[in-house]
């Protein structure tokens, strides 16, 4: 049995006397269905209340709408619902009213952990007043390697005392909005150079680095009372074999999530942790490693995860949890034991009271909070404390319209998850020609020396343009395999080739790590978010109206000696 008393639930015995007797009174399949929290928007209401499921998550609507939503499944359902968002950079990640405070990186380049618990209080208050509970963040990951696709900017940084500042802040501020957090992505990803939706990736650290760092912030962050860990789809082999020294190669490169000397022998047992243990995405192609899905989905429970997230098909993945537990595969101990996690969370967080009070949802007053002034003040705050001048070896900067008149523009951009904005170097032109610089975007045949037609000249560039400004905003977006710039257009016309002649800088919404591909460019900026914000302090910080204060939170020259230039 589950100690329901001590963190992180502290649950006195009328709490505890809901979850035994909620238990008692389901039927298995009820029972079943409470391991299983899925994504909204691939079920009809009626079906999300026929499966009982624990848990929900829909991805970003209109405030209106996720409330009305929210209000629904709730005011119909027999036990209440988690509802979960990926809020890791603000309120924008459960509804698109919310605020885009900042990236993690935006925050950790500010090394200010007040900035954190900002984002924090931000993200969850704006996640409490449409109704949600759960929130699925901070990302403890340490952004160690810089090839990583998936990880960078969601990240604090590469300073493993730094993101364990950040992400204490960030839980403080979460607990003071009342919404339950979760850490991830245990056992910590940042190490490998992949992403862990497309298959299973490692965290090659010894037991001993390992335990200093990424369980040194587990450890504290489990003291600090976080609610939930999410555990990736991420192998440990150095932390499998140090729980146990018989362990087959295959066992330890089993993924986390079905691994159980990393869930019972370490999360467990040496960081000691006692809240709800959640896998993520099973949907991820890092979770179709070492065994057959049907296998899979019970071991999950069986390996130490209390809940299942979202599904291939949710049919097919309950048949296989039932099937497991009408065998013994799936014990009833261990059932137990999960429904007193999940149960236990939903009463810390006083869903069964509030369903009594008919409180689940904030009245329509809550939605005031949405992006309010305050948020945005503090969301400038942020961006005019985190934007980083990452170098300027050729003293390009300041810009001003004497200096430079005429400005070519060229981007690279993508449109990243819901709820980013597009049209990054369109503003990006728009502020600067209210500066008094005129701004063109000039055509690859402007630019290439090998054109088919009339090509350039140096001189004629020159005549042309006194500035070469890049606007790149390549946003992490999962399944992809890097987020290297690729000049695809004919003859590479438009990479920095013209780099010593004309004075050229580049300017990163998001990726921090383009120096990778572009080391000769002398001038960088490092933005890590495109939002309203970090525009206005972009374009403020480039022209001197005021000082760059970011500190790059990793190496932004990706090791390379040549990109100091």
């Amino acid at each position: 049995m589950v100690d329901l008393t001590v963190a992180p639930f502290f649950l006195n015995e009328e709490d505890i006397t809901w979850v035994q007797e909620t238990i008692e009174e389901m039927t298995d399949e009820e029972k079943l269905g409470q391991l299983f929290c899925v994504e909204g928007s691939f079920f009809t209401l009626d079906e999300l209340i026929e499966k009982n499921v624990g848990g929900v998550l829909y991805r970003p609507e209109p405030a209106s709408e996720i409330r009305a939503t929210y209000t629904e499944i709730q005011s119909r359902a027999k036990i209440p619902f988690l509802l979960a968002a990926n809020t890791e950079y603000g309120g924008i990640g459960v509804t698109t009213d919310g605020t885009a405070f900042a990236k993690p990186m935006l925050v950790g380049a500010t090394d200010h952990e007040e900035q954190a618990y900002r984002l924090g209080l931000v993200a969850c208050r704006e996640t409490a007043a449409v109704g949600g509970n759960w929130s699925f963040a901070p990302v403890t990951d340490i952004d160690n390697n810089w090839r990583n696709p998936i990880v960078n900017v969601r990240s604090f940084g590469n300073d493993p005392d730094r993101v364990l500042a950040m992400c204490k802040g960030f839980l403080r501020g979460a607990k003071e909005a009342g919404v339950a957090v979760s850490v991830k992505h245990f056992p910590g990803d940042g190490m490998d150079g992949r992403d862990q939706h497309l298959h299973l990736t490692v965290n090659s650290l010894s037991a001993d680095d390992w335990m200093a760092t990424y369980g040194r912030n587990y450890r504290e962050l489990i003291r600090d009372g976080a609610e939930t860990v999410m555990v990736g789809h991420i192998a440990q082999p150095a932390l499998v074999k140090k729980i146990n020294p018989n362990a087959s190669e295959r066992s330890q490169y089993m993924p986390a999530t079905l691994s159980p000397e990393l869930l019972q022998g370490v999360l467990r047992q040496e960081l000691g942790f006692n809240g709800l243990i959640s896998t993520d995405a099973t949907s991820m192609l890092g979770f179709f490693t070492g065994m057959k899905r049907c296998d899979a989905v019970p071991a999950a429970i069986m390996a130490g995860c209390d809940m299942f997230l979202f599904n291939a098909s949710f049919e097919e993945d309950f048949s296989y949890m039932k099937e497991a537990y009408d065998t013994g595969v799936l014990t009833k101990e261990r059932l137990q034991e999960a429904l007193e996690r999940i149960l236990g969370l939903k009463a810390a967080l006083g869903l069964h009271r509030k369903q009594k009070e008919n409180t689940l949802i904030p009245t329509e007053d809550a939605l005031k909070v949405l992006h309010c002034e305050q948020y945005q003040q503090w969301a400038q705050q942020c961006a005019d404390e985190g934007v980083t001048l990452v170098k300027d070896t050729a003293d390009i900067l300041p810009l001003t319209p004497e200096k430079y008149p005429r400005i070519a523009l060229l981007s690279m951009e993508n449109t990243g998850r819901a709820g980013d904005i597009g049209g990054c170097s369109q503003m990006l032109k728009e502020q600067l020609e209210s500066e008094g610089f005129e701004v063109y975007e000039p055509g690859m045949e402007e630019l290439s020396l090998l054109w088919a037609g009339t090509p350039p000249t140096i001189a004629s560039l020159k005549d042309k343009y006194d500035l070469i400004l890049y606007c790149f905003n390549l946003q992490p977006v999962s399944n992809q395999t890097t987020i290297r710039l690729n000049w695809k257009e004919y003859t590479n016309c438009t990479m920095p080739w013209m780099n010593e002649e004309i004075p050229t800088m580049a300017v990163s919404f998001a990726y921090p790590y383009h120096l990778y591909d572009i080391p000769q460019v002398h001038t960088l900026v490092n933005a890590y978010l495109f939002s309203e914000f970090t525009m206005h302090t972009v374009v403020n910080a480039l022209t001197g109206k005021q000082p760059f204060l970011g500190t790059s939170p990793v190496d932004a020259f990706c090791g390379l000696p040549e990109a100091h230039f």
